[in-house]
Formats: C-alpha cells, structure tokens, sequence
C-alpha cells in the first residue's frame, strides 16, 4: 500500500513543477505529516525530492529527474479509455486504476503538454445518469465487473418480479444506459428456485436473433439489468471469449428488439398540424416516425388521422393526454371513452359558470 502510495507521489511531482504537501495529502488521500514522511522515505532512497518552505513553496523534483515507472499495467490501459466517463469508473472500482494510468501518461508527457488533461476535463464533462433520479450504484456492480474483465464464469441469482431463479453466466460486457447498468452475457446454465416460475427472457431484450449490424448469430445472448441480481459468486474458471461478439452492435440490436416488443397495441388518432409536430416528443419516437411516414394528407380541416402502436391502452392515455386539442382519438372506442371522460370532467372544472 505505501509502495503504491510513494509511486503515486514521484509521478504526481512529475507531471506538475511544484505541490505543496496540501495538495499532495489530497490528491494521496493521507495527512500532511504522511506527506512529509513519505518526501523524505523518497528522499533517502534516492530519489531527488525538495522541499521549498515559504507563501510559494512546496515539494518538487531537482535535477530534471525522470523516473521510469511509466509503463502500464493492463488494467490501467484498459481503464484509461474509459477515463471520461468518471461515475462508471468509481462505480465499478476502477478509479484507482484510472488515476493511476493518468498519472503515468501525463508524466510521460513533455511538460508542455501536462495540462492536458485538466484543461480537458474543463470542456468537457459525460453525465450518463437520467435526469430527476437518484443514481445508485448496485452492490453487485464491482463483482460483475471484476468478471467482465478477467472473463471469468459467474453463478447468480437473479429476480424476476417475485420470482428467483439461479443461473450461470459467461459475462461479457457492461452497458450504462440512462443511468441503470445492464449486463450482457451468454446463459450456460439456469436452475430454478423453488416455487418460482421459468425464466424467460430478460429485460430489456434477449431474443435468439443476430446483430443487425454485423451479421453475428447472438444466440443465447442475453441482457440482465444489474439492480435485478440479488447475488454474483464469480468462480475461477474462464471462459473463452467469442471474438465474433461485438458489444456496441449487440446492444443496439437488442434495444431495438425491445423498444419494439413493448408496442403491443395499436390506437388511431388525428392529429393537427401542432399535434403533428409534437407526437414524437409524447410518444415512442421511432414509432411516431413510421407512423407519420405513412399518413395520408390532411383532410378539409387539417387534420391527419395516423395509426400508431404504442405499448397499452393505459399508457396511450397518459401520452396522448398530454397533446391536448391537438389529438382526437378515433379507435379503440374504450380509449376515445377515457378522453370524452376527461373532457367532460375538463369542462366541469373550467367551463363558464
């Protein structure tokens, strides 16, 4: 722990001209006192540190020392082209790794250069979580993620509404999507538990079709949400990757397959020119799209009637409400029945008295 700790501190004297040991407790998570035990630890093992007392002082390296601990580890490669997405990071326990990495190529760096990542970072700020939610982090994340990157089979128990079944998994990737962490994973095994129903498929999206975008059979590919695993036990034994898996493409696919698997049901609706315009922005975009693609001209008055899936009768309600006059709903006759409902109550409230 200190050697780390000491390592960190050289390359932290070496990617900036000058810190004060305030700075250094801070950025080495220890006391000023350590700070100083440490500069002179480094100090009498060779290492050229200087302390300069005063309102400018500080500690710096003399004498244009380099040192050679530059090098990546794994790891930290791997965890650097995941350095702009700092909440990921921190969630699945590899801040230190990535700090590590930072540090390494900064002092690599000309010294011209140094600030480069700090200047970046004041451009330029990835905040994944949704907005108006609490994020938290799932207890299983670090597990899970700590198999991902070793490729290590994992054995977990997963909820399903108030069921619970037991499966067996060669993890292969994480998704972070508006804030709520997925894992994508090939199914080697599920045990159900006792008095639960079958599995099933998952959420959101797992059939047994293939990547849209690369022709790779994605069979037995599933996607489990992380909040959902109320266990992981990884084991030691690894799985041997398939190089044909292509994470992005795979993703992409599946979410697709699953945005369009909940548009079970079909209402039709007209629509003013207003209502044209912000039917996308009320309902399944993608779905207000092909929708309005094949809409017929507008009749006498305006209006354009429209065919649209949507997820429920329920749903469709609470979307459509929010267009106001700008919708009429034609069919089914028990949804126009909720909004003449609405209308006669609406006119109750603020009808001339």
């Amino acid at each position: 722990m200190r050697a780390a700790r000491l390592i960190k501190m050289v390359l932290l004297l070496q990617s900036r001209p000058t810190m004060t040991a305030a700075e250094l407790a801070r950025e080495l998570e220890v006391s000023e006192r350590t700070v100083t035990r440490d500069a002179q630890a480094l100090s009498e093992a060779g290492v050229p540190v200087y302390a300069e007392r005063g309102r400018a002082g500080g500690y710096r390296l003399i004498g244009g020392y380099r040192t050679r601990l530059t090098g990546l580890a794994r790891g930290e490669a791997e965890a650097l082209f995941l350095s702009g997405v700092p909440g990921a990071l921190r969630e699945m326990g590899l801040e230190d790794a990535a700090s590590a990495a930072r540090l390494k190529v900064s002092a690599a760096l000309l010294p011209s250069l140094r600030d480069a990542s700090r200047t970046a970072a004041q451009r330029f700020h990835l905040d994944a979580p949704n907005w108006f939610r609490e994020p938290r982090t799932p207890e299983s994340l670090p597990a899970v993620a700590d198999a991902v990157w070793d490729d290590r089979r994992i054995t977990a128990r997963y909820r399903r509404g108030r069921d619970e079944v037991t499966r067996e998994l060669e993890p292969y990737g994480l998704v972070l999507k508006a804030g709520v962490w997925y894992l994508c994973a090939r199914a080697t095994g599920t045990t159900k538990a006792a008095g639960t129903a079958d599995g099933g498929l998952e959420d959101p999206g797992s059939g047994s079709g293939s990547g849209s975008g690369s022709g790779t059979s994605y069979r037995g590919y599933r996607v489990y949400r992380i909040d959902r695993f109320a266990a992981v036990a990884a084991g030691e034994e690894r799985f041997a990757r398939d190089d044909g898996f292509d994470l992005p493409a795979f993703w992409a696919d599946r979410a697709e397959e699953f945005a369009r698997s909940l548009l079970r049901s079909e209402v039709v609706v007209r629509l003013t020119a207003r209502g044209l315009r912000a039917l996308p922005h009320a309902v399944d975009a993608p779905a207000a799209r092909a929708a309005l693609e094949h809409a017929p001209a507008p009749d006498p008055d305006g209006w354009v009637t429209v065919t649209l899936p949507v997820e429920s009768e329920e749903v469709a309600h609470g979307q459509l409400t929010g267009l106001g006059p700008e919708v009429e709903v034609l069919a089914p006759g028990t949804l126009r029945e909720r909004f003449a409902r609405d209308a006669r109550r609406l006119a109750e409230l603020y009808g001339t008295p």
